[in-house]
């Protein structure tokens, strides 16, 4: 691979208020030559939008080289059915949750329940992931399942693996009820996240806020996100030398199961140019141990060594968090925005883009939220 390439990688705005997701593109390598991925397509009003921004920048005859599907939220998946129905796409990647019933059946608690009967139940509680095959099916365009060690493009696959992927299955907050115990057994169980109403009433209690300093973060560990996000595709890309990591919903799991992958390949994830954070900001998703391992230890002063990015809604009040900006910051890593605007990400000879406007980081926060 050459010391440079051509690449953008842009994050669109999706949603407002509390509606968040995820629409991402990347377009790199030689003028007039250029490959496109798409990785989540946001919500349907989203991706409708970013099929006419592929349409005016990228060209109306964009051929997309893949398409990846990080996880079946629908904030993140329902955009995609546009951008199929849209361009030629050549590859959609995306897991078929159903096609792996006769590998998780045991970690579900009810014995009686028939592969059939687990596969059905998924299929009526996620139709977005069937909706998006049958659509590929018609198209023409080829389906594939991202799990770590595959290669899409310039990017690598770090986690999930097939295995843990099955395991995390059972604990979705729409799959049959998942038997504790199978899953304890086998060090997999997450906790209670999934009880009815627990994840709405800890984003409805009112936010309150403590003094932070640079020396001194209050980012806990112990974070548990849905099993739902830990299943995100992961993914790192490099571009000659360049490399950014896209992280989708990825939590502490989903996170450290790529950092392990990485170090046993030989990937530097210290040196990447571009991180996304995951999440939408929540503090569910990361602890301070997870980010030294992923971005470094805490500096000893503000220098910026790579961007971060967020993507978030506008005139959402809890994301994203501060404390997790100031934490990204303290890593060499800014954050950046969307918040209703796109961002682009670019080295290299990109076409310029007329009334492209520069953006800015957050500054630091010295007062952040509260966990009581």
């Amino acid at each position: 691979m050459t010391d440079a390439m051509d690449y953008e990688v842009e994050f669109h705005p999706v949603g407002d208020a509390t509606r968040a997701g995820d629409a991402i593109s990347v377009r790199y390598g030689q003028h007039g030559l250029y490959e496109v991925i798409v990785i989540d397509g946001g919500t349907s009003d989203s991706g409708k939008t970013l099929v006419e921004h592929i349409k005016t920048y990228y060209g109306s005859n964009t051929v997309l080289k893949h398409v990846i599907s990080t996880h079946p939220d629908n904030d993140h998946a329902s955009g995609l059915r546009e951008v199929l129905s849209a361009f030629r796409t050549e590859n959609l990647w995306l897991h078929g949750i159903w096609h792996h019933v006769a590998e998780m059946r045991h970690l579900f608690a009810d014995k009686q329940l028939t592969e059939q009967a687990i596969a059905d139940n998924i299929r009526e509680a996620y139709p977005i992931v069937e909706e998006l095959i049958a659509l590929a099916n018609q198209r023409g365009t080829l389906v594939y399942e991202p799990f770590a060690g595959c290669t899409i493009g310039p990017f690598t696959v770090l986690s999930p693996t097939s295995h843990a992927y099955t395991r995390l299955v059972p604990q979705f907050r729409r799959t049959p009820e998942a038997d504790v115990d199978a899953l304890k057994s086998e060090q997999f169980w997450l906790g209670d996240i999934r009880q009815p109403g627990l994840l709405s009433r800890l984003f409805e209690k009112a936010l309150t806020y403590i003094d932070e300093s640079w020396n001194i973060e209050l980012l806990r560990e112990g974070a548990v996100t849905a099993a739902e996000n830990e299943t995100s595709t992961v993914l790192y890309g490099r571009f000659g030398d360049q490399s950014i990591l896209l992280t989708g919903d990825a939590g502490v799991n989903g996170l450290t199961w790529a950092c392990e992958r990485a170090e046993r390949n030989g990937i530097d994830l210290s040196a990447l140019n571009l991180v996304q954070v995951p999440h939408h900001g929540s503090r569910s998703n990361v602890t301070p141990s997870v980010l030294d391992r992923l971005l470094g230890p805490t500096r000893t002063t503000d220098a910026p060594a790579r961007v971060a990015v967020v993507s978030v809604p506008k005139d959402d009040e809890k994301h994203p968090r501060k404390i997790v900006m100031n934490a990204f910051r303290r890593r060499g890593a800014p954050v950046y925005r969307t918040q209703g605007n796109h961002i682009r990400h670019h080295s290299g000879t990109m076409p310029h883009r007329p009334n492209e406007v520069a953006v800015v980081p957050f500054d630091w926060f010295d007062r952040v939220e509260d966990y009581d």
